[in-house]
């Protein structure tokens, strides 16, 4: 199928017009709202982790304006809705496969100048650059092609659920691929807390990682972490490019849940408390396989056939019988010789939390360092496993039994909604309207 269309092209001139005239005008608004704002005291810590980031921070505005306008010049030919679900799904598939030759030949290019025994790199190179060079252009016209697709597959599953206005999703589901910015995290060292989450230029190298890293722990006595997202709810939303359509779908979903809640209390409340963004994250991780399963299911079943479908409660809760007609058989004890990472990252941080509340903080660091050694040598990459680590993946609780969010109750409590919930719209709309976790336990008890 030729999806080689000549998209309309505004201007050099008026682009360059319209985005800096609205650059200026956002500016402006921030200034005028930051002055109606108290200073910061120059010992407010997030202005002192501030002196190390400033330089490496990633800007927003800049990559928002950027896709926006993108986006405007190639929504406007409603592309998906010309094309039957067949040429949908090979316009995806196409660009998938697209992408993986990217990824493949960029990694041929960095083993040869990773080579000593290659003298002249560029000469070696050369080949395998003329064809990166083509390929990242056949990605520029083809990427938002399938970005559109995809907005399209799961907007129709959201608007099948009824969660959308008139059958369509508010804001409208609108995403786009790009290099990520990675995520600093800083927790106290005496509790497991996130205090901050500052976005770095993806394009920071590792030693400049671990430099940063240890330098806002020497200087604010605090636990500092790096960490890769896959997704930001900015809007567009930001989507790790990849070639695992599953994992694409489901991401696309959960950044727009995020988009959804942003307009409502529990969204607008995101940063009130750390139980509210594990609400928010939890809620986000659910939806997101949910919605991203039945886009997989309704566009691209040969693939969906080929995987387990994730577990979705089904709103009705298990009743115990008063008396059962016959013995219940013992389950089988789990083998411990099969090293589960859920598990065992649960009960990581169960001891962490037990060491950490008797004021034990140099113990409860060196029992984490060994602990990553052992998930190291299970094929677990995780470079550092601190305070800050778990105030991360911790929120994402959406994992029965807790994993890297221990015995924190607010992940089950969402659970727990969405299993006594009749569908997922029923669900979300509930859990948006909550404010504290003193509400949701209200729901569940």
């Amino acid at each position: 199928m030729d999806m080689s269309l000549r998209f309309w092209r505004v201007p050099t001139r008026l682009v360059w017009w319209f985005k800096t005239t609205l650059k200026n005008t956002l500016m402006m608004v921030i200034c005028l709202l930051l002055l109606a704002q108290s200073s910061l005291p120059p010992a407010n810590p997030y202005e002192r982790i501030r002196t190390f980031t400033r330089n490496d921070e990633f800007d927003y505005l800049d990559w928002t304006l950027d896709a926006l306008l993108l986006k405007f010049a190639h929504g406007s030919l409603d592309l998906p809705r010309h094309l039957s679900v067949a040429e949908q799904r090979e316009a995806v598939m196409d660009y998938i496969k697209l992408v993986a030759w990217i990824n493949k030949t960029s990694l041929a290019i960095n083993r040869i100048y990773a080579d000593p025994a290659i003298s002249d790199k560029p000469g070696a190179a050369a080949e395998l650059s003329q064809r990166l060079e083509i390929l990242r252009s056949m990605e520029k016209s083809q990427k938002p092609i399938a970005e559109e697709i995809l907005q399209y597959q799961v907007s129709v599953i959201v608007g099948e659920i009824g969660l959308g206005t008139a059958g369509q999703p508010l804001p409208p589901v609108m995403y786009h691929a790009t290099s990520l910015p990675n995520a600093l995290i800083i927790s106290p060292r005496d509790v497991i807390r996130q205090d901050y989450n500052i976005s770095l230029l993806p394009e920071m190298t590792i030693e400049q990682i671990v430099n940063l890293e240890h330098s806002v722990e020497e200087e604010l006595n605090v636990s500092a972490l790096v960490v890769p997202v896959g997704g930001v709810g900015t809007y567009p939303t930001m989507v790790l490019n990849s070639t695992n359509l599953p994992w694409l779908l489901e991401v696309i979903a959960h950044e727009w849940i995020h988009n959804y809640l942003t307009l409502r209390p529990l969204g607008i409340n995101y940063l009130t408390s750390p139980e509210l963004r594990t609400m928010n994250e939890t809620t986000a991780n659910i939806a997101g396989k949910e919605i991203g399963w039945a886009a997989l299911e309704r566009f691209y079943p040969e693939i969906a056939a080929q995987l387990t479908p994730p577990e979705i409660p089904t709103g009705e809760e298990p009743e115990e019988p008063e008396q059962p007609a016959a013995p219940t058989p013992t389950p089988e004890p789990e083998d411990p010789t099969i090293f589960r990472f859920g598990r065992e990252m649960h009960k990581t941080r169960v001891r962490v939390d037990e060491l950490l509340a008797q004021g034990k903080i140099e113990e409860a660091e060196a029992y984490m360092e060994q602990r990553r050694q052992v998930f190291w040598e299970q094929g677990y990459r995780i470079r550092r496993l601190n305070q800050a680590y778990f105030a991360f993946y911790g929120a994402y609780a959406d994992t029965p039994g807790g994993g890297a969010a221990g015995r924190d109750p607010v992940g089950p409590a969402v659970q727990r909604l969405r299993h006594r919930s009749a569908s997922l719209t029923e669900f979300i709309r509930r859990i948006a309207g909550l404010t504290s976790f003193e509400q949701l336990q209200q729901l569940v008890q």
